[in-house]
């Protein structure tokens, strides 16, 4: 009668916990969505970012356009034996206007290079996203092992203070020695020690977590179950034929389009170098007032100059040249750094779907190898106690034999999900959205 009760207890406790562990697997791919875009849409990182960019482009308004004019006051030809003014008719009060004009369409093309500047800054906020999103998802697929871990662990402990009992029981009418008892109750403490470490880490990561979420603290009860990742699945499926080329979805990442615009950015630097070979004009126009009479003892007339100015590069050996040249290669410098990029970000998507191919096979053969014996030698060790050939202390090490197991699974979902993020990361395919920062000048 004993051995059906604790079989019972066993086979219903066993069920319960496996059946929990599914059912909450921490958190709905649209929960963690939500999160992400709660996240971003407070990101002051992303308000900075945009905010510089902003600021960007209104210095490149104000450096394309014109100097101001120069006002030019003054007197000429004063007689110093007297100081006067109408003495001479040489004396004059001046005032005149001088105005610098551009090289060629120097300005223009300044406005523009620096509103590519601002492009390629505006794009690091979406590298930020990126960067918010696969940040988030990796520490909550961490929160949800650790969720399911404590689970177990709890499980675990109640299985292994059942087999405390039983041992000491057995122990009082002389069928245990007492080493077993000690052993039972080192493994009690040793889960008591996991249990801590277990809720240590959980609090470390909402901690973490409150950095861009500063009210989750309060969302503890919530449970996270597996993530389907249908946007990036759709991505990985268009490349199935080509298994190492990646270079075309890779193009839709922002840190690429960085590079693409600062590509875009020094071409315009090399055409203002270019404009370097052009004149500068510049214009001046005096007005002078007179006080004293001419010769014929009229009153002198007012004089007018106006003069255009022109600066002739000439020597552009030393200068010109130069600064062409050295445009010229920053060109090249930024090509080469979108190609070392392109590289470097094709060989890790590469890295990474080794990892995510060998985690699903490994899956495969937990769930359809490991997990299936682990559950038949349960019941084995069941039928065996029912006939009075196995120990009570061998059903519950069976049992949480398959419960690790379980969880061994549960630490490559978890691994899995980790891998899927980071090639999320690389290859744009989360699936949040979020409106572009608001930012207002006059904000303080």
């Amino acid at each position: 009668m004993k051995n059906t009760a604790r079989k019972h207890f066993t086979k219903v406790w066993l069920a319960s916990a496996i059946s929990l562990m599914i059912s909450n697997q921490v958190m709905a791919e649209s929960q963690l969505t939500q999160l992400i875009e709660q996240a971003l849409s407070s990101d002051a990182s992303r308000e900075q970012i945009y905010a510089q960019s902003q600021a960007l482009r209104s210095t490149g308004i104000a450096s394309s356009t014109l100097a101001d004019p120069t006002l030019k006051v003054g007197f000429g030809g004063l007689p110093v034996d007297s100081f006067k003014f109408d003495e001479d008719p040489m004396t004059n009060i001046s005032v005149g206007l001088m105005q610098k004009f551009g090289r060629g369409s120097s300005l223009d093309l300044q406005q523009k290079q620096t509103g590519q500047q601002a492009d390629v800054l505006a794009m690091q906020v979406q590298v930020r996203e990126l960067e918010v999103a696969n940040a988030i998802t990796q520490l909550w697929v961490e929160l949800g092992f650790l969720q399911k871990a404590e689970a177990i662990l709890h499980k675990n402990r109640q299985l292994l203070s059942e087999m405390e009992i039983y041992i000491n029981t057995n122990y009082s009418i002389g069928k245990s020695e007492s080493q077993d008892l000690l052993q039972a109750q080192l493994q009690l403490s040793r889960l008591d020690e996991k249990l801590q470490t277990n809720h240590q880490l959980q609090g470390r990561i909402y901690a973490q977590l409150t950095e861009w979420l500063p009210n989750l603290a309060e969302k503890k009860s919530q449970s996270i179950k597996a993530l389907e990742w249908s946007t990036l699945n759709e991505l990985l499926n268009t490349k199935a034929n080509q298994e190492t080329e990646f270079y075309d979805l890779l193009k839709s990442n922002p840190t690429i389009k960085m590079s693409e615009l600062a590509i875009t950015a020094t071409e315009t630097k090399v055409d203002i170098a270019d404009e370097s070979y052009s004149p500068q004009f510049g214009v001046e126009v005096m007005y002078a007032y007179r006080q004293a009479n001419g010769m014929g003892g009229q009153p002198a007339s007012d004089l007018v100059s106006a003069y255009v100015t022109m600066d002739i590069p000439l020597f552009t050996d030393k200068r010109q040249d130069q600064n062409y040249a050295a445009a010229q290669y920053q060109v090249g410098a930024a090509k080469s750094q979108r190609d070392v990029l392109l590289r470097q970000m094709n060989a890790k998507v590469n890295s990474l779907l080794v990892d995510k191919s060998n985690l699903e096979q490994r899956l495969s053969r937990y769930n359809h190898t490991l997990l299936p014996q682990a559950k038949d030698r349960t019941r084995a060790v069941e039928r065996g106690y029912e006939n009075n050939t196995a120990q009570f202390n061998d059903v519950i090490s069976a049992a949480s034999d398959e419960l690790s197991i379980e969880l061994e699974k549960q630490r490559l979902f978890s691994d899995l999900d980790k891998t899927y993020s980071n090639l999320a990361f690389y290859l744009n395919g989360f699936d949040y959205h979020v409106s572009a920062p608001q930012f207002s000048s006059s904000e303080q």
